[in-house]
């Protein structure tokens, strides 16, 4: 007679508690996505029936979790319109938006809110980077979580971001057509995947028109100080008659930096950055600029959120958002 397989099997071929594989069965919390997910694949293979239940397929709690940084909420003019939809879109959809901010400590200490420590919210959206251990430390208690303009190989979540890459590209594909060869690149890429693929979608561009990067125009752990950006201006070997800025900041210091130099824009210099920031519309000249719709970082965020609800067993995604150029005055055909 066949072996009937039971629970105990499963616990021991995973070397985990019986409890646990019982947690997981009955779609209750406990166990980490990642070994939910192991605990069905070998009862599959082992041939135990089942019948799969989601923990969140009855939604009763009623609450989403919103995280980020104090840095990213400080950064009301870019991610407080992300808020601002995500907000909108959770109570369209009947829920509550629990908000908190990670301190330092919390992050260093890997320190959740009580909120997701006591499993009060059905869902979990995290705005911008914490840290990757951190992010990983909310993922393992097995809530639904999407990510929104941050994204990691490590890290198995769905996430909502800009098509940075493709965004840069057209940024330096418009000062290409406009005659500009010599185009410097302002940003850290060590800050944020962001900026590394918006570096990426630079070079990237220059090497399909045939351009060959100077890396000596290329300023790539760039910070927003106006001291440290002069100071690149002037020690240039020769004046690019273009820049590529990855966020608009260091476009609006770039662009005074130049005038202080002596340097007219965008008569001698064109000037082009990302994200359509209050910045970029206040500089003198007015600076063309990469448009991000942030309004529709939250509607995606919270779409993928409930859909993820029901749909635990497929692959994570990640959506990407175009980046639109705006043109305004900075930039203008080489001389």
């Amino acid at each position: 007679m066949k072996k009937r397989i039971t629970m105990q099997d499963i616990a021991d071929h995973l070397n985990i508690s019986k409890n646990s594989v019982s947690q997981a069965f009955s779609g209750k919390p406990g166990v980490s996505e990642e070994t939910r997910k192991q605990i069905y694949r070998v009862a599959d293979k082992l041939g135990y029936q089942y019948t799969k239940k989601n923990n969140h397929s009855q939604q009763t709690v009623g609450n989403i979790g919103l995280i980020a940084s104090e840095f990213a909420f400080s950064m009301t003019s870019f991610f407080g319109e992300i808020y601002l939809s995500i907000e909108e879109e959770v109570r369209k959809r009947g829920k509550n938006l629990l908000i908190q901010s990670i301190k330092k400590d919390e992050k260093e200490n890997f320190i959740l809110p009580s909120f997701i420590e006591n499993r009060q919210v059905d869902g979990i959206l995290i705005l911008s980077h914490i840290s990757n251990e951190y992010i990983q430390k909310v993922i393992s208690t097995g809530i639904p979580t999407v990510l929104i303009d941050h994204h990691h190989p490590s890290i198995e979540a769905d996430a909502i971001l800009t098509n940075n890459r493709f965004g840069a590209y057209k940024a330096i594909q418009h000062l290409i057509e406009l005659g500009h060869k010599n185009i410097a690149y302002i940003g850290d890429v060590n800050f944020s995947p962001s900026y590394q693929e918006r570096w990426e979608g630079y070079l990237l561009a220059l090497r399909e028109f045939d351009i060959k990067p100077d890396e000596r125009l290329m300023f790539t752990d760039a910070k927003e100080d106006e001291l440290v950006l002069n100071t690149f201006i002037q020690q240039l070997p020769y004046q690019p008659t273009a820049w590529f800025c990855v966020n608009d900041g260091l476009g609006y210091l770039i662009n005074t930096g130049l005038q202080k130099h002596g340097i007219h824009v965008p008569e001698d210099a064109s000037v082009c950055s990302f994200d359509n920031g209050k910045l970029s519309q206040l500089s003198s000249p007015s600076i063309t600029t990469m448009d991000i719709d942030l309004g529709d970082y939250g509607v995606k965020a919270v779409e993928r959120l409930f859909w993820r609800f029901e749909n635990q067993d497929q692959p994570y995604q990640e959506v990407l958002l175009p980046a639109k150029l705006l043109e305004r005055q900075s930039t203008t055909k080489a001389k």
